[in-house]
């Protein structure tokens, strides 16, 4: 059995450990806070750009507009977003395992795959992964992200999407996969068709079905098609970032929860060494009076 010496140093190590955990459990549900409020409130402005685009499919012949064309997917680009930093539970390992089904089920169906990641976490591990084409990495990205924080991922997938300056496009799709917030204590790893605009169709209201869009539903398509893009992206970066401190809050509640009970089993250890040691030299002075009659 281990001294009580050496026990009150293992206490003294778990309580500074559980001081910690504590800290950072406070530090990310203060984020993760500010996180839900941000996200639920761009929901309902997303929401109605996918049916805007929707809708514009329906009105107009978008079949020409480079956003919107469909075509057989033999090349896409994924976008993966995880964090920067570890101690979120499973917040990244579900994304990657999620990731790597993707690029298996791609080779098995002859897909070229390229990578934009954001999050370290996401860049080291495809680094690690063979025949895996990373075109960009992001990292330290901004708490309260603005859609211009995004632009340069935008532009160089809308550019690849649609080509330029009469090029060949360069991928036939380009896809999110990032984690749904749904609540504090649960978040699922989702993917998104992000081009083409409107792949996914969207339930129009009735309010937006009979809205009527001036000057022509052409023009208004090839003035806002760009922006209602864009906020799809946003909107998933928001989704991860609150699911991120929501993982980490919770893995850090468990992890000082599992200190304070690890805390009571060296305590419970060291009195009874302590009474060990007590009866111990209790039986070596009966021992030495009886010695001595």
């Amino acid at each position: 059995m281990a001294s009580t010496q050496q026990i009150k140093g293992r206490i003294k190590s778990v309580k500074n450990t559980k001081q910690i955990t504590k800290a950072m459990e406070l530090v990310a549900a203060s984020k993760m806070r500010r996180a839900q409020e941000t996200t639920i409130a761009s929901r309902d402005y997303v929401r109605t750009a996918r049916q805007i685009l929707t809708r514009l499919r329906e009105l107009t012949d978008v079949s020409k507009h480079p956003l919107f064309t469909v075509r057989d997917v033999q090349r896409r680009i994924l976008i993966v977003i995880t964090s920067d930093r570890g101690l979120a539970g499973a917040y990244n390992s579900n994304v990657l395992r999620r990731l790597t089904k993707e690029l298996q089920a791609d080779r098995d169906a002859g897909v070229t795959t390229e990578i934009i990641t954001i999050g370290k976490q996401a860049a080291k591990f495809v680094a690690k992964v063979d025949d895996v084409n990373v075109i960009a990495s992001y990292d330290n990205m901004p708490e309260k992200p603005s859609i211009s924080d995004l632009s340069s991922i935008l532009m160089s997938v809308k550019d690849a999407f649609r080509g330029i300056g009469g090029l060949v496009p360069t991928t036939d799709a380009v896809d999110i996969l990032f984690t749904d917030f749904k609540s504090s204590v649960v978040q699922e790893v989702a993917m998104q068709r992000l081009l083409p605009a409107a792949f996914t169709e969207a339930h129009v209201s009735t309010d937006l079905g009979a809205a009527i869009f001036e000057p022509s539903p052409e023009v208004v398509l090839n003035t806002v098609a760009d922006r209602l893009v864009d906020v799809q992206l946003w909107q998933a970066y928001l989704e991860s970032q609150a699911s991120e401190q929501s993982s980490r809050m919770m893995a850090m509640k468990t992890a000082s929860d599992n200190a304070g009970d690890l805390i009571d089993d060296l305590t419970l250890a060291m009195n009874s060494a302590r009474q060990a040691a007590i009866t111990q030299e209790l039986a070596e002075i009966v021992g030495g009076a009886e010695a001595m009659k």
